[in-house]
């Protein structure tokens, strides 16, 4: 995870940093304020060129990552609102005839090749059922993580800032078949298209379950194959009080200084700031984090953990514990209330990292809290660099008006 202060409008930055190893489908996007919701974001690929999986496919390349995501023409996007269009590829069409001619994204496949495409959720809020009409998908990587190869299945869910690699053989009859992302927020439905082809949605489908996925190397969950088999162990409830979210009856409010910057400029672990919402972890510890919703507004919530990969080793919709084999991501759905999820990681990279619901109004309404790890060791090991000093006041001189909407699609 990259994270700077904010670019001066007409201004370009450079970022530079290590992927550390690293290979699968990210995303970059914005965390201040609703921009991500306004377009601040867009698809990562890192190619593996060992990639353990690269005799199953023909294909991998640019054209075979699809990007879903709801789309506004407000910006600020208030929590609960209804979007105006799902995009696939950036393109879409709303649901009024104002857009009925609109091109949509379109595809192309080879007859008898095999692709891997990269499915990323760029999604404000909602989370999509995604399959492709007379083709069945084959999942082997979640949020940057190769997992054995799934059987065969007809669709994924797939939520807010997730990713998922699949393989699809070209082995039907040439012909145009719909691409869908059905959101949960309503029975929108945005396809590729060509020649707007005739297949009907399939009356049910089979999806992959997040407890069918198991890592494709180093399976076992970090810890003792039991239910408190960590040596950290936390539950955070969440809830909302009708104007704000609370994780243990607090809500996150953003600090003025980055609390990285807090660090480096010598404050102590007891001064950091919000208060409240941090948590201190010790180093090379195993934390196991369980996450529940007690208030059933706007459920099911995608936490994402910055930082970290961790092993899910309960999924919402498993009744079960899973020390063996569990998938490995870095955002995970706690599910409705009555459900939750119970995730493991090891405390190896010192940092501040925050953990939030990545529904972003559900962010900026204080559903967050930052783990600091290994604070001793955050200073010594991260020189501030001289540029840093120039990017808040970079910053400071750039507020200005914003235009009061957005394009339309």
């Amino acid at each position: 995870m990259e994270s700077s202060s904010e670019e001066r409008p007409g201004r370009m930055g450079l970022k530079a940093f290590s992927t550390n190893g690293q290979a699968g489908s990210f995303w970059y996007h914005s965390h201040f304020g609703n921009q991500y919701c306004d377009g601040v974001r867009g698809p990562i690929v890192i190619y593996d060129k060992d990639d353990p999986h690269r005799r199953l496919y023909d294909e991998d390349n640019e054209d075979t990552v699809i990007t879903v995501t709801d789309w506004y023409h407000i910006l600020k996007v208030p929590a609960g609102t209804p979007p105006a269009s799902t995009l696939i590829n950036g393109k879409g069409r709303s649901l009024d005839s104002s857009s009925a001619g609109v091109a949509l994204a379109v595809v192309n496949v080879q007859q008898g090749r095999r692709y891997r495409f990269r499915l990323i959720s760029l999604s404000c809020d909602a989370n999509f059922r995604f399959s492709i009409d007379g083709h069945k998908l084959v999942v082997i990587e979640a949020d940057g993580e190769s997992t054995v190869p799934t059987d065969p299945v007809d669709a994924v869910q797939i939520f807010a800032g997730q990713r998922y690699s699949f393989i699809l053989n070209a082995t039907q009859p040439i012909s145009n078949y719909w691409i869908r992302a059905n959101p949960d927020l309503m029975p929108l439905r945005d396809q590729f298209q060509e020649v707007d082809p005739t297949t009907p949605l399939p009356p049910s489908l089979e999806f992959v379950r997040e407890s069918d996925l198991h890592p494709f190397s180093n399976p076992k969950a970090p810890g003792l194959p039991q239910i408190n088999g960590s040596d950290f162990n936390k539950t955070f409830e969440v809830d909302f009080n009708g104007t704000r979210f609370l994780m243990n009856n607090v809500s996150w409010q953003a600090p003025s200084a980055p609390i990285l910057l807090q660090i480096l400029s010598g404050k102590n672990a007891s001064e950091l700031m919000p208060q409240g919402s941090i948590v201190p972890l010790k180093r090379r510890q195993v934390v196991q984090l369980n996450i529940t919703s007690i208030n059933t507004l706007a459920t099911p919530h995608p936490f994402h953990l910055h930082g970290h990969a961790f092993s899910v080793i309960k999924s919402a919709d498993s009744d079960t514990f899973n020390f063996k084999n569990p998938v490995r991501r870095d955002v995970v759905s706690i599910g409705g209330v009555g459900q939750f999820a119970v995730i493991r990681f090891v405390t190896d990279n010192p940092g501040p990292w925050i953990f939030h619901c990545h529904i972003e109004p559900h962010l900026s309404a204080g559903l967050a809290v930052v783990f600091v790890e290994d604070f001793d060791h955050i200073l010594p090991n991260n020189p501030i660099p001289p540029s840093w000093k120039k990017l808040c006041a970079a910053y400071n001189a750039s507020k200005s008006g914003l235009p009061a909407s957005l394009p339309q699609a």
